[in-house]
């Protein structure tokens, strides 16, 4: 890894989501190369063609609604380029990284990672401090 930064999401991008607010006990899915869980009171979340969960406090700390069904995300994260592949804990189960990718986490320490292509990160953030 090559140094973490603080990125803002890009103005004007929102998700569609839906609570799952049901009586059940969860669900398995496979994404990001892993087997991923999914669990009552987490977020359905379709953001471009991508979908997935978010967990449910996750979800209330860094969204905002923007309209029916329509949500923004208002929080900053950290991230940085992964120089190597591997892979990476989160809560709905684990996320395989390639060389390039950034890895994201929604809090400076680096806790409540994730990983995406380089690709999708820079359509959805942009820098959020200046380069030194």
């Amino acid at each position: 890894m090559n140094g973490r930064r603080r990125y803002r999401p890009r103005p004007g991008r929102s998700v569609v989501a839906i609570p799952l607010d049901l009586d059940m006990p969860g669900f398995t899915y496979r994404k990001w190369g892993a087997e991923q869980y999914g669990k009552a009171g987490d977020w359905l979340v379709a953001d471009e063609g991508d979908v997935r969960t978010v967990d449910a406090d996750v979800f209330a700390a860094t969204y905002r609604r923007t309209g029916p069904g329509r949500y923004r995300k208002v929080t900053p994260v950290w991230a940085e380029r992964a120089e190597q592949a591997g892979s990476v804990g989160t809560k709905e189960g684990r996320t395989h990284v390639r060389p390039g990718d950034y890895v994201v986490s929604n809090d400076p320490a680096g806790t409540d990672a994730y990983a995406m292509s380089a690709e999708e990160f820079e359509s959805r953030y942009e820098p959020d401090e200046p380069e030194y």
